[in-house]
């Protein structure tokens, strides 16, 4: 079995070592074991734990999640129908998110279309201006 140092470590998942901390403090990492000098010391089960880790946030799941799917894989009979239902949640928020940064870009764009930047007198904004009124919140 490999074993790492926590800069080997955080180069292998390209993190910081302070976000390998961060995780042990909160409890998504399990406590290394710590050599006679004192140095951290990870085994290539805690690399597969960080890679898990990295790779769920990218997917967009908290922290908080993540140590839920965590506790699942551990110890869940029902661990596939657990995180199933889990995923099936996170798309629908991320499918919420698309939907309001639409709604973000649209009225950006309507309000980007009435500025006309060779008409405007020095120091007049209408997208300044509409963010001041409270038309057209959609």
């Amino acid at each position: 079995m490999k074993e790492y140092y926590i800069g080997q470590l955080a180069k292998e998942v390209q993190v910081k070592t302070d976000t390998i901390r961060f995780y042990e403090k909160i409890g998504l990492m399990p406590k290394p074991l710590h050599t006679q000098s004192g140095y951290r010391h990870y085994t290539s089960e805690d690399l597969k734990r960080l890679h898990f880790i990295i790779r769920a946030k990218e997917m967009g799941f908290t922290l908080a999640e993540i140590k839920d799917l965590l506790a699942m894989k551990i110890s869940s009979k029902d661990t596939c129908e657990a995180v199933y239902a889990q995923a099936q949640n996170k798309i629908k928020i991320i499918n919420q998110k698309i939907s309001e940064l639409k709604k973000m870009k649209n009225a950006l764009d309507k309000l980007m279309e009435q500025c006309h930047l060779e008409d405007q007198l020095q120091g007049e904004c209408p997208i300044l201006d509409a963010l001041e009124t409270e038309e057209e919140r959609s």
